[in-house]
């Protein structure tokens, strides 16, 4: 008989390697900047452990993979073992980890806790327990274990035929044994496993077809043991002694091979033959990793399971609704939508915080559609902007099968014990849950009354304490001695530069130099800062601080606001990243010097303070619709002095994670002449996004309104006017509808108007409205009963969107910032308005003057407004034109980036009515949930 045929593991190995590394440069092809990465973990430094990390780290370097060692030291505990795989199992740039065994540490170290502690989707060892579960149970979709892995691959490349064989496997370890008798049986081997307590051992090994050998004992298997031309794979790799090498020894398997050499059909060798199959089916596995990883990134279609809905009849109250559905734990929403773990960060099971970083991994991944939703005009009772918003989210999603999201606004507590109530929808068409969207949320709006307060406690303090000390004394208490030495922090360092001072040596100041370093001299006529809480509390709309004896006399009268009306609310919807948010908080002014110069919080050394306290204030918060579809809701800023949008970060979040095909859909406050103008002009030009289409959410009442209806007020029955059907009076208020319509085609955008149905309406009517909308330019005009269908009520206009947002992008700005101030203030109000001119006021004209001469004049206008009315006057209807609309005062919001023009006066802080709802909101204590919210 002819010698066996050697299996050469080196020469298999080199080909396998040879074709992941193609593999490898086409993942980077389908993503830039796509590296498969591999991290080897070793607990001391045992050399022998050493010589195959190199091996591995070599190997995968050819590869193209990115491997680290991570070594650890001896001295490291258990907790603090796991604690960094876990960091790694959250590593969404390490497709697979290793933990080197033995674990060479000073205190004992359970190594199976350790192997299972790797995450089963990086477990290229293929060691966890869930993994070896499904091996057991014939499911290969996991990682297999690399050396009976290799076993396996080396006698497929034998060609002998592996079904219907007997196979004997020759030791049961766990690494080896157990599981390469697995691999053989789900291939359709007959399979023993012989091990030490075997008997007959010589005769089971003779009738095997295919042997596989690990044992562990040095060529214990002889050529007698093995059938003639059987396959025979060697594991084993021991020392033995030869005095003929250099070494004084060489390796050996644990099959006798010179002797199996005569017999066996094909015979792999020690060294060469299953060592170098190990580290590339390492490798192999880590490829597979790395590929799941990259369609994850690459699938354009989440794995979004819905919650059903079971619309009742009538309609019950909000909360009743919202309690009825029981929300998906939001981890399960997040790895639906293609967040990484580590990228989420849980507030209990129903809302969560994303990282920015998330921004970095999805960079080169284009963006999906944006839609914004405004609305037309509204009664004092709303029009449903919010509700229409999560009908469309819910009918896009959860009906038409598109990567979907919402993004929404903050609430401010104040409406919600007010008389305005929650503003999470309405319906069947909701957030929830409701009851914490609408109150704490996860604590940001008090994050920004925290860091409001904080500066305007630094600003009076600032201006006390100018006003009670010299400059000497007042200089060496900002840059106080510590253990004998002064030095300044790196704001003071700014604002030295700022003025014009390059000493860095505190003590090297001339007299005049402590002077102007110290002193601010703000100018307390001329502050515009005030402190805020997030409550309606009309008694703080005029105020007097510094009455107490030990603030010396110095007082001053100032206003609370309510939280969302700071200017810091702004800074945080308009902030692209955290280095953006402290150069805008930097920038915000709140008052001027003596001279007439700004005076920043840079200039007051509050900056790092307040990004301190922003600092996870920035990250957007994910909540659910009732139909289990996701919702960003991250900042809130007044829509009229601010400009009522939700935050930059979480729409470019969703843009990137509802991928090209999909919709991220946001709500501009108010009408489109404040809201949807704002979101062009200031939030659209600071992001540089280009919205698809805009829906118009317009209804039969607030159009009566406009035609001369009785007046709609909170709390009191409808005229009958708006209870039976008048057509007379819808045709009269359509100008109202008409004018939003044209203001969304003087952006370019498509107009998609939503007429949200009422019992009330009548089919003729709104036919009515649909048919002037469309004879208006509008893209389509359609009903709406999601609030009573959820997302089976607007499935109309989902489509209607879907075909909007494939007309192409004619998107456009409004103005240029080049344009003066009141050029800008003409633009919006004749266009937006239909106003004839704008007026200032004497003291706003020295403003704009000021704000121009200041560096401020080419930033963007916000229009300080009522919401009632497109004039400055809320009694005013319709759709008035060429009227005069007079601008009583105006001011910059610098870290904001715009110029605030007060058309009138508009409060920021409003009051509780009569009858607030605080009287039905209550806790119950045997169930601890909430009652009363709507």
């Amino acid at each position: 008989m002819s010698e066996a045929k050697i299996i050469s593991g080196t020469a298999v190995a080199k080909s396998i390697r040879e074709e992941l590394r193609n593999e490898v440069a086409g993942m980077g092809k389908q993503l830039a900047n796509f590296v498969p990465g591999l991290r080897i973990v070793q607990v001391g430094g045992r050399e022998d452990s050493n010589v195959y990390i190199r091996m591995k780290i070599k190997a995968a370097t050819e590869i193209g993979i990115d491997a680290a060692h991570v070594q650890l030291p001896r001295s490291i505990t258990e907790v603090e073992l796991l604690d960094k795989i876990n960091d790694l199992n959250e590593d969404p740039r390490v497709h697979g980890i290793i933990v080197q065994m033995p674990l060479d540490s000073d205190s004992r170290i359970d190594s199976h806790r350790i192997t299972d502690a790797v995450s089963p989707e990086k477990d290229v060892d293929g060691l966890h327990t869930v993994n070896e579960g499904r091996l057991a149970i014939g499911d290969h979709g996991g990682f297999l274990p690399c050396t009976p892995w290799g076993c396996l691959e080396l006698i497929r490349r034998s060609g002998v035929e592996i079904a219907g064989a007997r196979a004997v496997v020759l030791g049961r370890s766990k690494i080896v044994g157990t599981p390469a008798a697995e691999l053989l049986k789900w291939a359709n081997a007959t399979v023993t496993v012989c091990h030490s307590k075997t008997r007959n051992l010589e005769e089971i090994t003779r009738s095997a077809d295919i042997l596989v050998v690990g044992i562990g004992v040095a060529e214990m298997v002889k050529g007698s043991w093995i059938k003639p031309g059987a396959v025979v794979i060697d594991c084993g790799i021991n020392v033995k002694p030869d005095a003929s090498k250099a070494s004084g020894s060489r390796l050996v398997g644990d099959v006798a091979y010179e002797e199996a050499l005569q017999v066996a059909g094909h015979l792999t060798p020690v060294p060469g033959g299953v060592g170098p199959m190990t580290v590339a089916m390492l490798m192999k596995n880590t490829v597979r990793s790395a590929v799941r990883s990259l369609e994850r990134q690459l699938r354009s279609e989440w794995t979004l399971q819905t919650l059903p809905l079971k619309p009742l009849r009538p309609v019950p109250s909000d909360i009743v609704i919202a309690r009825a559905q029981k929300p998906k734990d939001i981890a399960v929403l997040a790895k639906e939508i293609g967040l990484d773990a580590r990228e989420v960060s849980l507030y209990g099971n129903k809302k969560a915080k994303i990282s920015l970083s998330v921004l970095e991994r999805l960079a080169d991944k284009e963006a999906g559609h944006y839609v914004v939703v405004a609305g037309m005009t509204p009664t004092p009772l709303g029009e449903g902007k919010t509700t229409t918003l999560m009908g469309l989210v819910q009918a896009l999603g959860a009906h038409k099968q598109r990567n979907t999201m919402a993004a929404l606004r903050q609430p401010s507590q104040g409406p919600t014990f007010g008389i305005k109530g929650g503003a999470a929808g309405g319906g069947y068409a909701q957030v929830i849950p409701m009851e914490e969207f609408n109150l704490h949320l996860t604590g940001d709006i008090h994050a920004v009354s925290a860091a409001n307060n904080l500066l305007a406690a630094q600003l009076d303090t600032r201006i006390f304490h100018e006003n009670t000390q010299k400059d000497k004394p007042l200089y060496e208490r900002l840059v106080p001695k510590v253990k004998g030495e002064r030095k300044f922090s790196n704001i003071q360092l700014r604002r030295l530069q700022k003025l014009g001072i390059t000493k860095t040596d505190p003590d090297s100041l001339t007299e005049e130099e402590y002077g102007s370093f110290a002193r601010l001299d703000i100018d307390p006529d001329t502050i515009m800062w005030e402190r805020v809480v997030d409550i309606n509390d009309r008694y703080l709309r005029s105020i007097t601080v510094g009455q107490s004896p030990t603030e010396k006399g110095i007082s001053r009268e100032t206003r609370f606001s309510i939280s969302v009306a700071s200017e810091i609310m702004a800074v945080l919807a308009l902030s692209r990243c955290l280095e953006d948010m402290k150069r805008r908080l930097a920038d915000m002014v709140v008052a001027f010097d003596r001279r007439g110069k700004p005076v920043t919080a840079d200039d007051l050394g509050v900056t790092g303070a307040l990004a301190v306290l922003l600092k996870d204030a920035l990250e957007p918060n994910l909540m659910q619709s009732l139909e289990g579809t996701p919702v960003l809701v991250h900042a809130g800023p007044f829509a009229n002095i601010a400009h009522g949008c939700n935050s930059i970060i979480a729409d470019e979040i969703g843009l990137k994670l509802v991928g090209k095909d999909g919709f991220v859909c946001t709500e501009a406050g108010f009408g489109s002449d404040i809201g949807m103008e704002k979101f062009c002009n200031i939030k659209c030009r600071t992001s540089g996004r280009k919205p698809n289409a805009m829906v118009l959410v317009a209804t039969v009442r607030a159009i009566k309104m406009h035609g001369g209806g009785a007046p709609v007020t909170p709390g009191a029955p409808l005229n009958k006017q708006y209870t039976e059907e008048n057509l007379e009076l819808v045709e009269k208020g359509l100008p109202n509808l008409l004018q939003h319509i044209a203001n969304g085609k003087a952006f370019g955008m498509p107009v998609v108007v939503s007429l949200n149905a009422h019992s009330a309406d009548t089919p003729a009517e709104h036919e009515l409205v649909k048919k002037a909308a469309l004879e208006a330019g509008a893209f389509a005009a359609v009903v709406a009963t999601h609030w009573a269908d959820g997302g089976a009520g607007a499935v109309e206009l989902a489509d209607a969107v879907i075909r909007a947002c494939e007309q192409g992008n004619q998107f456009r700005l409004l103005y240029d910032l080049e344009l003066p101030l009141l050029d800008k203030m003409n633009k919006i109000a004749t266009t937006m308005y239909g106003a004839g001119k704008v007026l200032l006021s004497p003291a706003a004209e020295e403003k704009v003057k000021r704000l121009t001469e200041a560096g401020f004049g080419n930033l963007p206008i916000c229009m300080s407004k009522v919401s009632g009315s497109f004039t400055g006057d809320a009694k005013i209807k319709g759709a008035p034109k060429g009227f005069t609309l007079d601008v009583e005062d105006v001011y910059v919001s610098a870290g904001a980036g715009f110029v605030v023009a007060m058309c009138g006066e508009v409060t920021k802080m409003p009051g509780l009515p009569t009858r607030p709802a605080i009287y039905d909101i209550d806790l119950n204590t045997e169930t601890g949930q909430i009652e009363g919210l709507f």
